[in-house]
């Protein structure tokens, strides 16, 4: 990138020399006869940037004045944290990262001649999307390394052994959707500082969301192209929101990458069961030996089937929960009563939204209405809170709400 980098004062007359006489034979810029000190003072100063003849003459006035400055040390490691690495990285420790998934301390031979080449053309050499090319462009410069005696000819031959790969370049950001969230609401709150938002606090650790949203990229070969998946953890004594993952893949539109499920209504499947054997219970309706009949019946036009698609006949409330069988559960809830099992729930805070002019029914018990995954998770918390439900907090300061 830069031979004559350690004598040069910043500026290598020769190189700019041989720059001008091609652009005076070609027409055009052939080289930029840059220094790695010109290419600093160009990342620093962006009145800098580009190739026109003033950006060149403010090139060289910073690059003189850096040299005056700092040492080649300073100098270079200012390359090393802002040279331009492909898409939005910038600086060797990032682009290791988010290329190679290691901290440049750690790279080998091979991924330090990759990062070494990448700040010449960063676009073209991007060895997320260019591997061959990445691959000429890194053994050139571990030649280079043997022909300067740096390396041995045997480690080279080793490092070139070494394939070229990284996965697409993905953002690395935690919580996208939680941040979203609560920046929407400190706007319409009014908590800003002119141009820049006011600094939030949550109640996220940082470790557990990395580890959650981690699980749940594991699991996306699990489910179709199209689908996404939400996760929340929450401590049921403060109910704080200790992780929160709205959707499968913020960066991919095919799952709705944006549509931050924690908060979309969608249908609770079977995860209302629970609640409603302990109202039975609480009720005296039942007790956890009571004997439920699994067997085709029809309520009233309703003939629920089970999702294994076969029926066990007499079965306990124990076992009937446990298995998370149909039949018992609606037997059960046209004894509670439909509507008054909803508004129990929404007294508690889950509120179960049916279709426009329909009125609670049986189908509620197995996922016939709509509701959140935030409120959902805020109604099971009673299950570890002796009864207490709770509004779950993504904010130290926010208040704790208890229902019943």
């Amino acid at each position: 990138e830069d031979r004559a980098f350690y004598w040069h004062p910043g500026v290598n007359p020769a190189a700019l020399a041989r720059a001008a006489w091609q652009w005076a034979r070609h027409g055009r810029i052939v080289s930029g006869g840059s220094t790695l000190t010109m290419q600093v003072a160009r990342l620093v100063d962006d009145r800098a940037a580009g190739r026109s003849i003033p950006a060149k003459l403010r090139q060289i006035a910073r690059a003189l004045q850096l040299e005056l400055h700092h040492s080649k040390r300073e100098i270079l490691a200012l390359y090393l944290n802002l040279a331009p690495m492909g898409g939005p990285l910038e600086g060797v420790e990032t682009a290791s990262r988010a290329y190679l998934g290691k901290g440049a301390g750690d790279l080998s031979r091979a991924e330090a001649a990759l990062l070494v080449a990448l700040p010449q053309s960063p676009t073209r050499l991007r060895p997320d999307r260019a591997v061959q090319a990445a691959q000429a462009a890194r053994d050139k410069v571990l030649t280079r390394m043997q022909a300067l005696g740096v390396w041995s000819a045997a480690d080279v031959a080793d490092a070139k052994l070494e394939r070229v790969f990284a996965p697409p370049l993905r953002a690395r950001w935690l919580a996208p959707l939680a941040a979203e969230r609560l920046r929407q609401q400190a706007r319409r709150e009014g908590r800003h500082t002119g141009r820049h938002e006011a600094v939030i606090a949550t109640t996220l650790d940082a470790g557990l969301q990395a580890r959650l949203e981690q699980l749940i990229t594991d699991r996306l070969n699990t489910v179709p192209e199209t689908a996404s998946l939400a996760a929340l953890v929450v401590d049921n004594r403060s109910l704080e929101v200790r992780g929160y993952v709205g959707s499968a893949d913020f960066t991919d539109a095919r799952r709705g990458a944006h549509v931050d499920m924690v908060r979309a209504h969608r249908s609770p499947g079977s995860t209302l069961k629970p609640f409603l054997y302990a109202m039975a219970l609480d009720e005296g309706l039942v007790h956890s030996e009571s004997l439920l009949v699994d067997a085709p019946q029809n309520f009233s036009g309703y003939a629920p089937g089970n999702f294994q698609a076969d029926f066990s006949g007499p079965v306990s409330v124990s076992e009937a929960l446990q298995r998370s069988l149909n039949v018992p559960a609606v037997d059960l809830l046209e004894r509670l009563g439909a509507e008054r099992f909803a508004g129990r729930l929404r007294h508690a805070g889950l509120r179960l939204r049916m279709p426009a002019n329909a009125a609670p029914n049986l189908s509620l018990i197995l996922g016939g209405g709509s509701t959140s995954l935030e409120e959902l998770v805020g109604a099971y918390t009673a299950l570890a809170r002796g009864g207490l439900a709770g509004k779950l907090r993504l904010t130290p300061g926010e208040p704790a709400q208890d229902t019943r």
